[in-house]
C-alpha cells in the first residue's frame, strides 16, 4: 500500500488551513463537517490542509509547515502530501473513504457515486444496532472465534444482515432470535487457476475473507494471499496440514489453466 488509510477524529481539535478561494472553502466545510477548530499557518497543529493556487507562495508555506514537524496536505500537490483527502461515502457512523494517493480526484469521485448509489440510505442504523447488541451478540456465542463466524454469516450476501440490503430497524434483533446454525470449521481446500484476485469467484473470496488459518503452496501468487483476512495467519506449505482445529482452515493451491487448449 502506498498509504496507511487511518480514520481521524478531529472534534475539538486544531487543524492548520492555509488558503482563499473555492478550494480553501470546500476544505473549511469538509473540516467544519469533522468538528475541527480550524486555525491559521501560525498557530500549533498537528496538522495542515494548504489550498493556496500561487505555486511558490504554496511551496513556502508547506515547507515551513513541514520544518515544524506538521502533516501536510497540499491540494493538487500530491508529491507534497504527507496524507490526503479521499472521497467520502457517509452513511453515519459507517464511512468509506475512497483514496487513490492523489492520482485522480476524478476517479475517486466517480467510485464514490458508484458505490453510493449501492448502498441503503439506512446503512447506519444497521451499525448502530450491531453496536447497541454488543453484550447480548457475547452472550449467545461467548467464543470470539465462532462469535466472528456467526457476525460474518450474518453480514455475507443474502445473509440476514447484508449491508447492502435495507433492513428494519430490529434487524439484528430478529437475527439474533434465530434458531442457532453450525458455523463452517475445519480443514477446507480451494485451488485458485488464475493468478488475478479480481477474477475470484464470489464463493471463493468469501472462504479467503474467513479463513482463520491460510496453509498454501508457495507457488501461490502474492496477490491472492492478500485477499485473505488481514489477520488471518499465512502458512507456506507443499502439502496439506494433517489436521485442523476448531477454527476455519483454508489449504489453498494454483493451478493456472493452461491458455493453448
Amino acid at each position: 500500500m502506498h498509504s496507511l488509510p487511518v480514520l481521524m477524529r478531529l472534534l475539538g481539535r486544531r487543524v492548520i488551513l492555509a488558503g482563499h478561494g473555492a478550494g480553501a472553502d470546500a476544505k473549511r466545510r469538509l473540516l467544519t463537517r469533522a468538528g475541527a477548530n480550524i486555525v491559521g499557518p501560525d498557530d500549533q497543529a498537528a496538522l495542515a490542509i494548504v489550498a493556496i493556487e500561487e505555486e511558490d507562495e504554496a511551496l513556502a508555506v508547506i515547507a515551513a509547515l513541514k520544518a515544524r514537524g506538521v502533516l501536510v496536505n497540499a491540494t493538487d500537490r500530491p508529491d507534497h502530501c504527507d496524507f490526503t483527502l479521499p472521497a467520502i461515502i457517509d452513511r453515519h457512523p459507517v464511512l468509506i473513504a475512497i483514496g487513490t494517493g492523489g492520482a485522480s480526484a476524478g476517479l475517486a469521485k466517480a467510485l464514490r457515486q458508484r458505490l453510493e448509489a449501492m448502498l441503503p440510505a439506512n446503512l447506519g442504523k444497521l451499525a448502530d444496532g450491531l453496536y447497541a447488541a454488543r453484550g447480548a451478540i457475547r452472550r449467545r456465542w461467548p467464543d470470539a472465534a465462532t462469535r466472528r463466524r456467526a457476525i460474518d454469516a450474518a453480514l455475507d450476501p443474502g445473509g440476514p444482515l447484508d449491508p447492502f440490503h435495507a433492513h428494519q430497524d430490529d434487524a439484528v434483533a430478529a437475527w439474533l432470535d434465530m434458531p442457532e446454525t453450525t458455523p463452517r470449521t475445519g480443514l477446507v481446500s480451494l485451488q485458485i487457476d488464475n493468478a488475478d484476485p479480481d477474477m475470484l469467484r464470489l464463493w471463493q473470496a468469501r472462504l479467503l475473507g474467513q479463513a482463520d488459518r491460510v496453509f498454501h503452496h508457495p507457488d501461490v501468487p502474492k496477490a491472492i494471499l492478500e485477499r485473505a483476512r488481514a489477520d488471518a495467519e499465512r502458512i507456506a506449505a507443499t502439502t496439506p496440514p494433517t489436521s485442523s482445529g476448531a477454527d476455519l482452515d483454508l489449504w489453498l493451491t494454483y493451478q493456472p489453466v493452461d491458455s493453448s487448449q
